[in-house]
């Protein structure tokens, strides 16, 4: 007998709540520009609350909680990265300056030369 993981299907009630998710999302964005003549505090009122009922609503699905972990867990393993110092920083920021600029100045000269070679040289065109 062989033992495969099985998957779960999302019910229609999930994707029901994932796309009401959206669409209160969207509404309090469009509430948001659609309030222009409104007090600002009116305006942001209405943006915070379509994206905190979309938020309620996509939590309460399968897919908005799988979500939720996934944030949580990239958070968490962003914590784990060590930076580098700023005098690193500053030396790698340099050195990548250096070689675009060295980069530049190639490519500058590449393409004069090949400019050079088929207009002048090789199809007689003078400038």
């Amino acid at each position: 007998m062989s033992n495969h993981p099985i998957q779960t299907v999302s019910t229609s009630q999930d994707k029901y709540k994932v796309v009401l998710a959206i669409v209160a999302a969207v509404a309090g964005v469009a509430a948001y520009y659609m309030l222009v003549n409104q007090a600002s505090y009116v305006r942001v009122a209405a943006l915070v609350v379509g994206l905190l009922i979309a938020v309620v609503l996509a939590s309460s699905s399968d897919a908005g909680r799988e979500f939720f972990v996934f944030a949580k867990e990239a958070v968490r393993e962003t914590k784990k990265v060590v930076w580098p110092a700023r005098k690193e920083a500053g030396q790698i920021t340099a050195v990548v300056f250096g070689f675009v600029l060295v980069m530049a100045l190639f490519l500058w000269g590449a393409d004069k030369l090949i400019g050079f070679l088929l207009y002048d040289v090789l199809l007689g065109w003078k400038k």
